[in-house]
Protein backbone atom coordinates (compact mmCIF):
# COMPACT_ATOMS: atom_id res chain seq x y z
CA UNK A 1 0.00 0.00 0.00
CA UNK A 2 1.59 3.40 -0.79
CA UNK A 3 1.71 5.51 1.99
CA UNK A 4 -0.49 8.69 2.01
CA UNK A 5 0.68 12.18 1.47
CA UNK A 6 -0.31 13.20 4.75
CA UNK A 7 1.81 14.53 8.16
CA UNK A 8 3.19 10.76 8.63
CA UNK A 9 5.56 12.07 6.20
CA UNK A 10 7.27 14.79 7.77
CA UNK A 11 9.30 12.65 10.63
CA UNK A 12 9.93 15.42 13.53
CA UNK A 13 11.45 14.99 16.68
CA UNK A 14 10.95 17.50 19.64
CA UNK A 15 14.08 17.28 22.36
CA UNK A 16 12.39 18.28 25.63
CA UNK A 17 14.75 17.67 28.63
CA UNK A 18 16.32 15.51 27.25
CA UNK A 19 13.53 13.38 25.51
CA UNK A 20 12.77 13.01 21.69
CA UNK A 21 9.45 13.28 21.47
CA UNK A 22 8.21 12.11 18.13
CA UNK A 23 6.11 14.15 16.26
CA UNK A 24 5.59 11.97 13.30
CA UNK A 25 2.31 10.78 14.81
CA UNK A 26 0.04 13.23 16.19
CA UNK A 27 0.38 15.05 19.54
CA UNK A 28 -2.22 16.80 21.81
CA UNK A 29 -1.27 19.69 24.05
CA UNK A 30 -3.68 20.18 26.59
CA UNK A 31 -4.57 24.14 27.60
CA UNK A 32 -4.75 24.86 31.12
CA UNK A 33 -5.28 28.41 31.54
CA UNK A 34 -4.57 29.89 35.13
CA UNK A 35 -6.45 33.07 34.46
CA UNK A 36 -9.16 35.15 35.70
CA UNK A 37 -10.70 36.17 32.05
CA UNK A 38 -9.44 33.62 29.56
CA UNK A 39 -12.42 33.09 26.99
CA UNK A 40 -13.29 30.03 27.81
CA UNK A 41 -11.92 28.55 30.90
CA UNK A 42 -11.36 31.89 32.88
CA UNK A 43 -10.98 31.35 36.46
CA UNK A 44 -11.82 27.27 36.58
CA UNK A 45 -8.08 26.39 36.54
CA UNK A 46 -6.37 29.30 38.76
CA UNK A 47 -5.64 27.74 42.25
CA UNK A 48 -3.02 25.51 42.67
CA UNK A 49 -5.19 22.39 43.28
CA UNK A 50 -7.82 22.98 40.52
CA UNK A 51 -5.21 23.31 38.28
CA UNK A 52 -3.14 19.83 39.82
CA UNK A 53 -7.05 17.95 39.14
CA UNK A 54 -7.20 19.53 35.50
CA UNK A 55 -3.37 18.26 34.63
CA UNK A 56 -4.14 14.55 36.13
CA UNK A 57 -7.11 14.66 34.34
CA UNK A 58 -5.46 15.59 30.82
CA UNK A 59 -2.46 13.92 31.25
CA UNK A 60 -4.81 10.76 32.04
CA UNK A 61 -6.87 11.43 29.01
CA UNK A 62 -3.68 11.24 26.42
CA UNK A 63 -2.02 14.70 26.32
CA UNK A 64 1.64 14.53 26.10
CA UNK A 65 1.78 18.58 26.66
CA UNK A 66 0.13 20.86 29.13
CA UNK A 67 0.49 24.17 27.75
CA UNK A 68 0.27 26.81 30.82
CA UNK A 69 -0.90 30.53 30.23
CA UNK A 70 -1.19 33.26 32.71
CA UNK A 71 -2.04 36.24 30.38
CA UNK A 72 -5.73 36.14 28.00
CA UNK A 73 -4.32 36.95 25.15
CA UNK A 74 -8.42 37.01 23.91
CA UNK A 75 -8.98 40.44 21.68
CA UNK A 76 -9.15 43.45 24.10
CA UNK A 77 -8.12 40.98 26.95
CA UNK A 78 -7.10 42.92 30.10
CA UNK A 79 -3.32 44.09 29.87
CA UNK A 80 -1.64 42.76 33.37
CA UNK A 81 2.29 43.68 34.73
CA UNK A 82 4.92 40.76 33.75
CA UNK A 83 5.19 40.05 38.01
CA UNK A 84 1.34 39.14 38.05
CA UNK A 85 1.83 36.69 34.88
CA UNK A 86 4.76 35.30 36.81
CA UNK A 87 2.76 35.24 40.31
CA UNK A 88 -0.09 33.21 38.19
CA UNK A 89 2.60 30.54 36.34
CA UNK A 90 5.20 29.69 38.20
CA UNK A 91 3.72 27.99 41.47
CA UNK A 92 1.52 26.18 39.51
CA UNK A 93 4.07 24.62 37.34
CA UNK A 94 6.33 24.00 39.94
CA UNK A 95 3.35 22.17 41.78
CA UNK A 96 2.27 20.32 38.51
CA UNK A 97 5.91 19.17 38.30
CA UNK A 98 6.14 18.19 41.83
CA UNK A 99 3.19 15.98 41.62
CA UNK A 100 3.92 14.93 37.61
CA UNK A 101 7.59 14.80 37.37
CA UNK A 102 7.28 13.39 33.84
CA UNK A 103 4.82 16.25 32.71
CA UNK A 104 6.20 17.90 29.47
CA UNK A 105 5.05 21.67 30.26
CA UNK A 106 5.07 24.33 27.87
CA UNK A 107 4.79 28.38 29.16
CA UNK A 108 2.14 30.32 27.11
CA UNK A 109 3.69 33.81 26.62
CA UNK A 110 5.26 36.31 25.24
CA UNK A 111 7.50 37.81 27.94
CA UNK A 112 11.03 36.72 28.42
CA UNK A 113 11.11 36.76 32.14
CA UNK A 114 8.35 35.16 32.65
CA UNK A 115 9.76 32.38 29.69
CA UNK A 116 13.08 32.28 32.18
CA UNK A 117 10.84 32.21 35.54
CA UNK A 118 9.03 29.02 34.18
CA UNK A 119 11.54 26.87 32.68
CA UNK A 120 13.68 27.01 35.93
CA UNK A 121 10.32 26.19 37.56
CA UNK A 122 9.80 23.08 35.36
CA UNK A 123 8.44 24.43 32.04
CA UNK A 124 10.42 23.00 28.82
CA UNK A 125 8.70 24.48 25.97
CA UNK A 126 7.79 28.18 25.59
CA UNK A 127 5.10 28.81 23.35
CA UNK A 128 4.90 32.62 22.31
CA UNK A 129 2.03 33.94 20.11
CA UNK A 130 4.15 36.63 19.21
CA UNK A 131 7.11 34.91 18.02
CA UNK A 132 9.71 37.09 19.76
CA UNK A 133 8.17 40.52 17.68
CA UNK A 134 6.56 41.98 21.73
CA UNK A 135 9.77 41.15 23.39
CA UNK A 136 13.04 41.34 21.51
CA UNK A 137 14.80 39.11 24.31
CA UNK A 138 12.74 36.14 23.76
CA UNK A 139 15.13 34.31 21.09
CA UNK A 140 18.63 34.95 22.72
CA UNK A 141 16.64 33.48 25.86
CA UNK A 142 15.66 30.26 23.93
CA UNK A 143 18.58 30.02 22.54
CA UNK A 144 20.65 30.16 25.51
CA UNK A 145 18.93 27.77 27.49
CA UNK A 146 17.97 25.41 23.95
CA UNK A 147 14.56 24.92 24.61
CA UNK A 148 11.89 24.50 22.14
CA UNK A 149 10.26 26.88 20.57
CA UNK A 150 6.52 27.49 19.52
CA UNK A 151 6.34 30.36 16.94
CA UNK A 152 2.87 31.76 16.24
CA UNK A 153 1.54 34.08 13.70
CA UNK A 154 0.03 37.39 14.65
CA UNK A 155 0.50 40.92 13.62
CA UNK A 156 0.53 43.05 16.12
CA UNK A 157 -0.51 42.41 20.12
CA UNK A 158 -3.75 41.27 21.50
CA UNK A 159 -5.35 44.67 21.95
CA UNK A 160 -5.18 45.74 18.64
CA UNK A 161 -4.32 42.73 16.53
CA UNK A 162 -7.94 42.68 15.26
CA UNK A 163 -7.52 46.19 13.44
CA UNK A 164 -4.33 44.54 11.82
CA UNK A 165 -6.30 41.86 8.94
CA UNK A 166 -5.32 43.53 5.77
CA UNK A 167 -4.36 40.54 3.76
CA UNK A 168 -3.61 40.43 0.13
CA UNK A 169 -3.44 36.56 0.46
CA UNK A 170 -3.72 35.44 4.04
CA UNK A 171 -1.97 31.72 3.85
CA UNK A 172 0.94 32.98 1.55
CA UNK A 173 1.26 35.99 3.43
CA UNK A 174 1.18 33.87 6.69
CA UNK A 175 3.81 31.33 5.24
CA UNK A 176 6.31 34.48 4.38
CA UNK A 177 5.85 36.08 7.55
CA UNK A 178 7.04 32.35 9.56
CA UNK A 179 9.82 31.79 7.23
CA UNK A 180 11.32 34.78 8.08
CA UNK A 181 10.93 33.97 11.90
CA UNK A 182 12.28 30.72 11.45
CA UNK A 183 15.19 31.21 9.20
CA UNK A 184 16.08 34.21 11.76
CA UNK A 185 15.28 31.31 14.51
CA UNK A 186 18.14 29.04 12.85
CA UNK A 187 20.67 31.53 12.60
CA UNK A 188 20.47 32.46 15.84
CA UNK A 189 20.78 28.67 16.72
CA UNK A 190 17.41 27.80 18.11
CA UNK A 191 17.13 24.06 17.07
CA UNK A 192 13.51 22.69 17.42
CA UNK A 193 11.00 25.25 16.39
CA UNK A 194 7.07 24.43 16.12
CA UNK A 195 5.31 27.04 13.80
CA UNK A 196 1.42 27.92 14.93
CA UNK A 197 -0.53 29.77 11.96
CA UNK A 198 -2.47 31.73 14.81
CA UNK A 199 -6.08 30.79 13.88
CA UNK A 200 -8.23 33.80 15.28
CA UNK A 201 -5.20 35.97 15.77
CA UNK A 202 -5.20 39.02 13.80
CA UNK A 203 -7.29 37.05 11.19
CA UNK A 204 -11.03 37.80 9.95
CA UNK A 205 -13.60 35.02 9.85
CA UNK A 206 -13.00 34.50 6.27
CA UNK A 207 -9.59 34.68 6.83
CA UNK A 208 -9.41 32.12 8.88
CA UNK A 209 -11.04 29.66 7.18
CA UNK A 210 -9.40 30.74 4.17
CA UNK A 211 -6.02 29.26 6.10
CA UNK A 212 -7.66 26.42 7.30
CA UNK A 213 -8.23 25.69 3.60
CA UNK A 214 -4.98 26.08 2.49
CA UNK A 215 -2.56 24.95 5.66
CA UNK A 216 -0.98 22.12 3.86
CA UNK A 217 1.22 25.17 2.37
CA UNK A 218 2.88 25.70 5.75
CA UNK A 219 4.32 22.34 5.10
CA UNK A 220 7.05 23.74 2.99
CA UNK A 221 8.71 25.21 5.87
CA UNK A 222 9.74 21.75 7.40
CA UNK A 223 8.80 22.25 10.80
CA UNK A 224 6.20 20.80 12.97
CA UNK A 225 2.63 22.50 13.02
CA UNK A 226 0.34 23.23 15.84
CA UNK A 227 -3.01 24.31 15.11
CA UNK A 228 -4.73 25.35 18.08
CA UNK A 229 -8.33 26.55 17.53
CA UNK A 230 -10.02 25.01 20.23
CA UNK A 231 -13.55 26.46 20.81
CA UNK A 232 -12.60 29.78 19.05
CA UNK A 233 -14.67 32.74 17.94
CA UNK A 234 -14.37 31.31 13.88
CA UNK A 235 -16.82 28.32 15.34
CA UNK A 236 -18.78 30.07 17.24
CA UNK A 237 -19.47 33.46 15.65
CA UNK A 238 -19.68 30.84 12.31
CA UNK A 239 -22.45 28.68 13.52
CA UNK A 240 -24.02 31.21 16.05
CA UNK A 241 -23.59 29.48 19.02
CA UNK A 242 -21.35 30.47 21.83
CA UNK A 243 -18.31 28.62 23.32
CA UNK A 244 -19.89 26.12 25.18
CA UNK A 245 -21.68 24.77 22.34
CA UNK A 246 -18.66 24.34 20.28
CA UNK A 247 -17.19 21.16 21.12
CA UNK A 248 -18.32 19.65 17.87
CA UNK A 249 -17.40 22.22 15.45
CA UNK A 250 -13.49 22.11 17.13
CA UNK A 251 -13.72 18.45 16.31
CA UNK A 252 -14.57 19.20 12.78
CA UNK A 253 -11.54 21.27 12.06
CA UNK A 254 -9.23 19.45 14.01
CA UNK A 255 -9.84 16.66 11.84
CA UNK A 256 -9.30 18.78 9.15
CA UNK A 257 -6.10 20.20 10.60
CA UNK A 258 -4.62 16.85 10.51
CA UNK A 259 -5.42 15.88 7.26
CA UNK A 260 -3.47 18.74 5.95
CA UNK A 261 -0.35 18.15 7.89
CA UNK A 262 -1.09 19.55 11.78
CA UNK A 263 1.45 17.74 13.88
CA UNK A 264 0.11 19.14 17.29
CA UNK A 265 -3.64 19.87 18.21
CA UNK A 266 -3.51 22.42 21.12
CA UNK A 267 -6.79 21.69 22.81
CA UNK A 268 -9.15 22.35 26.07
CA UNK A 269 -10.74 19.11 25.66
CA UNK A 270 -8.18 15.88 25.61
CA UNK A 271 -10.35 13.57 25.57
CA UNK A 272 -12.20 14.41 22.23
CA UNK A 273 -8.77 15.42 20.66
CA UNK A 274 -7.27 11.94 21.60
CA UNK A 275 -10.33 10.13 20.32
CA UNK A 276 -9.87 11.99 17.09
CA UNK A 277 -5.78 10.77 17.25
CA UNK A 278 -6.98 7.71 17.23
CA UNK A 279 -9.48 7.60 14.33
CA UNK A 280 -6.93 9.31 12.35
CA UNK A 281 -3.79 6.65 13.17
CA UNK A 282 -6.25 3.93 12.05
CA UNK A 283 -7.11 4.86 9.25
CA UNK A 284 -3.30 6.30 7.74
CA UNK A 285 -1.62 2.95 9.72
Amino acid sequence: MEPKDTFFSNKYNMNCEGKLIDLSTPRIMGILNVTPDSFFDGGKNNTIQKALIKAEQMLLDGATFIDIGGYSSRPNATHIATSEEINRTAPIIEAIKKQFPNALISIDTFRSEVAKVALNSGACIVNDISAGKLDARMFDLVMKMQKPYIAMHMRGNPQDMQTKTNYTNVASEVVKELSSITNTLALQGVNDVIIDPGFGFSKTLEQNYKLLNNLELLQVLKRPILVGVSRKSMIYNLLKINSEESMNGTTVINTIALLKGANILRVHDVKEASEIVSIFKAINS
